[in-house]
This record gives C-alpha cells, structure tokens and sequence, in this order.
C-alpha cells in the first residue's frame, strides 16, 4: 500500500510539473511579437512623411461651396437643401448645402456648369479647375470641396472594430487603429493587411507595425474607404480549435490533484 501510494504521488507530481510547463509555455509571448517601432532609432529625424491629397473616387460625396465678394452672383453655384420647417424657412442660417454623388464615369453634375470630370484629381486639382471656370461668370470666386463620406473601416483583433468617419481627410495606419481601441494582446502586429480600390483597381499592402519601416510605405497614410484588417495570432488561432477557458480548467485540476496528494498522505 505504501509503495502504491508513492507511486500515485511520484505520478500526480510529474502530472502537474507538465500541466505546469504547458500553462507557462501557453503564457509566454516575446515582446517582439508585441512591442512597437522596435527599430525606431533607423528613421531619420528630418525624413518626410509620404503624403499625398486623395484624389475622387466614384461613389464619393462632395461637398462643394462657392463663395465671392458679390454672393448673390455666387448663389447660383451652391445648391441649397430646403428648410425642413416652417420655422427653419425663416433662418436661412438654418439651410445645409447638398453633397454631389461622383457617378461611376467620375463626374458630377453642377448648376450653371454642367457636366464636369473629377474622377481621379484630388481636391486642390479640382478646386483650381472649378475656380477657372466659374471665373468666367464672377470676379474671384472662392471654392471649398470637401468629401463628406470620407470614411475608413478597421476590422479583425482590435478592440472597437468598425467603420470610423474622418472629418478632415488625412489619417494614418496608427490613427485608425486608436481610433479602434488599439490592437488586442492576440493581434498580429507583424501581418497588417490593408485593402485599398483606386481607379477601379483593388490593390492590398502588408504592414509590419513592429518594425519602423512601415512609416515610409504608401500605405501608411490611408485613403478614403481603405480597409484595414488585423489578423488573428496564433494563440488566438489555436485557441478557436478548444475551450478559451482551458487554462482555468487546468489550474482547478491542479488544486484538486494538489488536494488529493495531501489526502492521501
């Protein structure tokens, strides 16, 4: 009996030295799989960001304000939405300009001038090329274009996935992503994908947020309905084939084993 129960205890202890290693090994990530900018000193302090002004895309809204010294020359180029009250009507403070829908050929239809062609320029092109032509109706016209659906979406392990709408149309990789909440312990920081559609062209970049490079790719500034998706890390991956609570379950079976061990003394 008594060299059973030695035996019994030789067998619980090395039971719970493997359950033990196990629920360490699950435990450890290396910090290079966590930590960011691990290179930071590589990038050179005077060194340009790779900005540039998105250029309109179909389906994008624009919103388009024509302004002058004489405004009642200018009225004519603004569309105006309707009051939706009675009592709004008596504000004209109270109206709110429309948006125009860049159609799938990338124009746009606008009071006085027609049909005009702004797929593929960026604001500033188009705002040039509007101040010209209204130029020939009044003296030193004053164009504002801005893209009211300007919107970016951030989807996989972060912690407030979503679509984010951006106000002032400049936004980065690092900015969406706090905007997101920031990537779970179980994101995959060295495997970013990003998917953009220009032109009618779908193209994608992988970032690696761990390493500094990532600041320089072209990628890193987004445009207007890129999508970035963070990937699952392994752990997360592997922890989807069985129970997310088995690190509980084997330390409550460690304080029973650890009990039974005592009991049987």
């Amino acid at each position: 009996m008594f060299i059973l129960n030695t035996t019994i205890k030789k067998s619980i202890k090395k039971l719970l030295s493997i359950l033990l290693l196990v629920f360490l090994l699950a435990s450890c990530v290396s910090k290079k799989q966590i930590l960011y900018f691990q290179d930071i000193e590589k990038i050179a302090s005077n060194q340009e960001a790779l900005y540039s002004l998105p250029v309109i895309q179909p389906n994008d809204i624009l919103s388009i304000n024509v302004t002058a010294f004489d405004m009642e020359a200018a009225a004519p180029f603004n569309l105006i939405m309707p009051a939706r009250t009675s009592q709004e009507s008596t504000n004209a403070a109270s109206r709110e300009l429309q948006g125009y829908l860049v159609s799938l050929e990338g124009t746009i239809e606008f009071p006085v001038l027609g049909t005009i062609a702004v797929g593929g320029l960026n604001r500033k092109e188009l705002m040039e090329k509007m101040k010209n032509e209204i130029s020939v109706y009044i003296n030193n016209p004053i164009v504002n274009i801005t893209i009211s659906n300007y919107k970016v979406t951030v989807l996989g392990e972060v912690a407030r996935p979503g679509t984010f709408n951006i106000s002032d149309e400049r936004i980065t990789l690092l900015e969406a992503i706090g905007r997101a909440g920031d990537l779970t312990i179980y994101g995959k920081r060295d495997n970013i994908i990003i998917l953009r559609e220009q032109n009618g062209v779908k193209t994608h970049s992988i970032l690696d947020i761990t390493k500094s490079d990532f600041l320089n790719s072209p990628y890193y500034f987004l445009h207007q309905n890129d999508v970035v998706y963070v990937q699952p890390n392994s752990a997360q991956i592997s922890g989807a084939a069985y129970n997310r609570n088995s690190s509980v379950y084997i330390s409550i079976a460690s304080v029973l084993i650890s009990l039974i061990v005592l009991i049987s003394r």
